[in-house]
């Protein structure tokens, strides 16, 4: 008999549920799963390997003999010794092109930038023979061309003069510049080493656009020196100071021929540029246009010899291949700490640079690059090239893009460009001698032109307005100050964004969608209605000491409009607060410190507080300090619909 009735009781029951759940398909309520506990260790190791090995690059090891680990551990090194064996002569077609066409370009590129670093042309050639050879063999990016790059070379050539004149003392300089080389190398191997090519991701995209493009007008402005025939111009690289220097040289210090010169070839340069954009069959053309304008341009000076009446030209560029520089880097002294501050700036700049690149040309090919692998690579070739009389090398972007449009299809072209770079120090470098100053400064500013990216700059500024502030920020500080200030300023304003983005986490209002029950932000769903007596809000944001007591007062603000809404429409006031805590990834001490501080608030106004769907991270440390239990269990629904359902169900079906 009392069986029989437990049956028909518990009949009842699921035919109540039933029921309401027809009436009501909200009430199938769901409680918010607690994950399991894990062991401290293995709950500390998931985290390091997440955060520094979220690739698992141990993953192709599993299950691996000895031997055959050992080979996955020189290719993981040498990926050339991975896709060397799949090398084959239609490949090699492609680089040796894309190689003999990047050398034709980088080869009178790194004449005029060694002059930007305020090196002796021979450097800049340098840098184009062993950096791409170390970088052929340990690189993974198929296009990426290495060499010196204009960025950089301004960089290094600023930084390096603030230390040591380089024309009094160009011995001291020289060595100050293989050793900040050596530790740009030591920076970018470590941060790849260690796995922490994140860091280099707190310098934003609008930062980089700014800084690059305030870069470019000042190193286009350094040009002015060649290109006008200046023999006496400043060493500051600000705007001001560049022009006062100019405009008072104007009656006895411009050269006309030079200015012929270099007005003639920069029009043939930028017109071969403008047809290589047009007709993409002619992208040789901008990449050969330097060398013809080298070749013409030396000749015209030694069959007139110029050079006499004022042209300046580079007079001489040391034969043969790189000496020895190891002897000349300061491993102790003065000059030791301020060649690891300048190398890790340029480091990490020559770093962006080239990652950005990379992966650029990755994606357009479809294909994967390792950050942390490419940090090793750009740093063994640096720490090399110091030792090789180099200064720092990276990836150059008018070089690389030459390289893929050219049709490389392996690293192979760097090996290519080097050759062509080593037959060149051997046999051609005499040739140069006539080269006139005015075309390298001409060939600089054409390839500079390029970093001046306008339409991501007004793409900035539709999107994000405080990102086209920091981009702002950084061009300015470059173009009116110097680049050291610059990119202060760009890595300064992209952590204040990055501040105001933790510490001041958007909170929304969140109101019913006609017809649903889903709940959405009532300003982007302006036909959403609010359930009368609830306020939902959601926090969009991990809370966190730096943000804990913003999230609690900004809830508790709501709140306070609401009311005071409410009272002047003689509507109910508001008895639920519901906060929709889908977005919120973690919690730290101080957030649930605030949420007690919140909890106790509401009580006092006679308000309940419901939490919505909190995450496995965040549940678990409600429960273990307890505030579940503060709260109740049954205060904690997996959805906002599910707690509007079970706190206020008459509201809702009048909502």
């Amino acid at each position: 008999m009392g069986h029989s009735t437990d049956e028909k009781l518990e009949k009842k029951e699921m035919d109540t549920r039933s029921l309401s759940s027809s009436r009501h398909p909200s009430l199938n309520i769901h409680k918010v799963g607690v994950p399991p506990k894990q062991n401290l260790f293995k709950e500390f190791k998931a985290t390091v390997k997440e955060t520094l090995f979220s690739d698992d690059p141990l993953r192709p090891f599993k299950d691996q003999s000895g031997s055959r680990k050992f080979i996955l551990g020189i290719q993981a090194i040498f990926p050339i010794f991975e896709w060397g064996r799949r090398y084959n002569l239609t490949k090699f077609r492609g680089d040796l092109i894309a190689g003999l066409t990047i050398a034709s370009l980088c080869i009178p590129q790194d004449i005029g930038y060694a002059k930007l670093a305020n090196l002796a042309p021979q450097y800049g050639l340098y840098s184009s023979f062993v950096p791409p050879l170390i970088y052929a063999f340990m690189g993974s990016s198929r296009d990426i061309a290495i060499g010196p790059v204009a960025v950089v070379s301004l960089l290094l050539g600023t930084l390096l003069q603030n230390e040591i004149d380089p024309t009094t003392n160009p011995t001291e300089y020289r060595r100050l510049a293989f050793t900040a080389t050596f530790f740009a190398g030591i920076t970018q191997a470590t941060l790849g080493f260690f796995r922490l090519g994140f860091l280099i991701d707190f310098l934003s995209h609008a930062a980089i656009v700014g800084f690059m493009g305030g870069a470019a007008i000042t190193i286009a402005l350094q040009q002015l020196k060649g290109f006008l025939g200046i023999k006496k111009f400043t060493k500051k690289t600000d705007i001001i100071s560049v022009m006062h220097s100019v405009w008072g040289s104007v009656n006895h210090g411009w050269n006309w021929q030079t200015i012929l010169i270099g007005a003639t070839f920069l029009s043939f340069l930028l017109f071969a540029k403008f047809m290589g954009k047009r007709n993409k069959k002619l992208f040789w053309l901008p990449a050969i246009a330097p060398l013809i304008s080298v070749v013409l341009s030396t000749f015209f000076v030694y069959i007139t010899h110029a050079e006499k009446n004022g042209v300046e030209i580079v007079k001489h560029i040391e034969k043969g291949i790189n000496p020895s520089s190891v002897n000349e880097i300061y491993f102790h002294g003065e000059y030791l700490g301020k060649g690891f501050r300048i190398g890790m700036v340029a480091g990490m700049i020559a770093l962006t640079e080239a990652i950005a690149i990379g992966r650029t040309f990755a994606s357009m090919k479809d294909y994967q690059l390792d950050g942390n692998k490419e940090m090793v690579a750009l740093g063994a070739m640096n720490i090399v090239g110091s030792m090789t009389s180099c200064y720092v090398a990276t990836g150059s972007f008018s070089r690389s893009a030459v390289n893929y449009m050219a049709g490389c299809q392996t690293a192979v072209s760097n090996i290519v460009m080097s050759c062509v770079v080593i037959l060149t120090l051997e046999f051609i470098t005499p040739l140069f001698k006539y080269t006139p100053n005015a075309i390298l400064s001409a060939i600089i500013i054409s390839a500079v032109i390029n970093l001046i990216d306008f339409q991501a700059a007004v793409l900035i500024w539709k999107i994000d307005k405080f990102d086209f502030v920091a981009c702002l920020g950084a061009f300015f500080g470059v173009i009116f100050s110097s680049v050291e200030i610059g990119l202060l300023i760009a890595v300064s304003i992209s952590f204040a964004k990055i501040l105001l983005q933790v510490t001041r986490p958007r909170t929304a209002i969140l109101g019913k969608i006609p017809r649903t029950a889903v709940y959405r932000n009532i300003q982007q769903y302006p036909d959403a209605t609010k359930v009368p007596g609830v306020l939902i809000v959601r926090i969009d944001s991990a809370i966190y000491f730096s943000n804990s007591n913003y999230v609690k007062e900004r809830i508790l603000r709501w709140l306070t409009n609401e009311e005071e809404q409410k009272k002047a429409d003689y509507q109910p006031r508001i008895q639920i607060l519901i906060v929709e805590m889908s977005p919120v990834t973690d919690i730290d001490t101080s957030g649930i410190h605030a949420l007690e501080e919140l909890y106790r608030s509401l009580q006092k106004r006679d308000v309940q507080l419901i939490l919505a769907n909190p995450g496995p991270v965040v549940i678990d440390k409600l429960h273990a300090s307890n505030f579940t239990n503060v709260i109740g269990e049954d205060k904690i629904f997996l959805t906002v619909a599910d707690a509007v359902s079970s706190c206020s169900p008459k509201l809702v079906e009048e909502a």
